[in-house]
């Protein structure tokens, strides 16, 4: 296989696209403007605790389509095609929170939950054209440059939706909240505008698409089929998987709680948004750093790393008094969060086999997406627990951060055991057979 200089563009770019509605929609706004304009006036605790339910309503969503509509697309060849119907729902779905007003919160999580399987759906097809983009020895490099421009390029724009909420008379626009709800319809636009370069720099191989769609949905399950009965036999994969479901829990719950986690132990939003922003621009380079450290030591063993880190970042989040503090964690968090997220990526990307990318990376993401259902509920039921035990509402949330750590504890101890030779082998066998 020869690497395309224009194809990898194409796919990065991508990753630049999307980040923007993880930044400043899931990571940021959404969280604090769900708190403050859509349930104003709920306890703080209870309005976490419908956050983390819109999350998980989201995840079992896509989690339950994943794996079917990845062996679909295998068959058909048809990931692009998948990639883009699951954006333009993102994108419309993002758009529309621009239209809610003040204390619908029904609407407002209706609006995100589409726009998380949006999102979430687009990346199951998204990361399985890894396989097509890159040689195998390069996927750990082609993966963390993907985070890479993904963190530059939301945090491009998140800066300029930050500016439009601090600074709302330069823009023309009456208040802040007018500045957010604007940042919504922004990151739908920038999402559908830099997807173009993915709609006609990356190619996949023509063969099957001239079959009948019934044809190619039957082909799909079939393949499907197949796959649970060999799975058994594929025991690295099963081993990867478990330990990714973990760790990657603890990633995504502090992806899209963090901010409502601030706000909860008593932080104000503008401060919350600068600290989003560091971790922004220090994951930019240091998710490059990661990918050239995957090809040094090994994938597996810079994942490790990352993960003793984030074992760190959630003990010492549950302590933190000071600003500053948060701003110390947000640098930490930056340094490992895309380098975690990629290098699981291509790491995955060699041990599966290369014809059913898409369905593999339909199991990958849906374990993804059962992790975001699973952390986000820890945090918001450990804090009602706490709550109702006659604990202060700061320190029931601290309560809930701190249960996350022993998710890192597991998912590392479980990754241990990875053996990326004996994968390879077993795919081996398999194909042989």
């Amino acid at each position: 296989m020869k690497e395309d200089r224009k194809t990898i563009f194409g796919w990065v770019l991508y990753d630049w696209a999307n980040s923007a509605f993880a930044t400043t929609v899931m990571a940021s706004f959404f969280p604090i403007f769900f708190k403050e304009y859509w349930t104003v006036g709920t306890d703080p605790v209870v309005s976490t605790a419908k956050l983390g339910l819109a999350n998980a309503t989201a995840g079992i969503l896509v989690a339950l389509m994943a794996p079917v509509l990845g062996a679909i697309a295998d068959r058909g060849e048809a990931k692009k095609k998948f990639l883009l119907f699951f954006a333009a729902i993102g994108i419309l779905a993002t758009s529309s929170l621009y239209l809610v007003p003040r204390g619908s919160w029904q609407a407002a999580a209706a609006c995100y939950v589409f726009a998380m399987m949006g999102f979430a759906g687009s990346i199951i097809f998204y990361d399985s054209l890894l396989t097509t983009v890159a040689t195998e020895a390069r996927r750990d490099f082609v993966s963390s440059l993907g985070f890479s421009m993904g963190y530059l390029g939301g945090g491009v724009l998140f800066a300029l939706n930050v500016w439009m909420t601090l600074s709302p008379a330069t823009f023309g626009l009456p208040d802040s909240g007018e500045g957010v709800k604007l940042s919504f319809l922004s990151v739908g636009l920038w999402w559908a505008t830099f997807s173009l370069p993915l709609i006609f720099l990356v190619r996949e191989r023509a063969g099957r698409l001239t079959k009948a769609r019934v044809a190619v949905i039957r082909e799909g399950l079939g393949q499907l089929r197949d796959t649970l009965r060999e799975i058994r036999h594929m025991k690295t994969i099963f081993l990867f998987l478990a330990a990714y479901w973990l760790y990657i829990d603890g990633v995504d719950t502090i992806i899209v709680m963090a901010l409502d986690y601030g706000l909860s132990i008593g932080f104000k939003a503008e401060d919350l948004i600068v600290a989003l922003l560091i971790t922004q621009f220090i994951g930019f380079p240091s998710a490059l750093f990661f990918g050239f450290l995957g090809e040094r030591i090994g994938a597996k063993r810079a994942i490790l790393i990352g993960i003793g880190v984030y074992l760190f970042i959630t003990i010492y989040g549950a302590f933190i008094d000071d600003k500053r503090e948060f701003f110390i964690l947000a640098c930490v968090i930056g340094l490992v969060q895309g380098g975690v997220q990629a290098l699981s990526r291509s790491l995955y990307s060699r041990i599966i086999p290369a014809d059913k990318s898409a369905e593999f990376f339909g199991f990958y993401n849906m374990l993804s997406r059962f992790a975001t259902v699973a952390g986000p509920l820890l945090i918001g039921m450990t804090g009602i627990a706490a709550r109702s035990m006659g604990y202060a509402g700061s320190t029931a949330s601290r309560i809930g951060i701190v249960s996350v750590a022993i998710l890192f504890l597991a998912g590392g101890f479980v990754l241990r055991f990875v053996d990326e030779d004996k994968g390879k082998e077993e795919l081996r066998y398999l194909s042989g057979r």
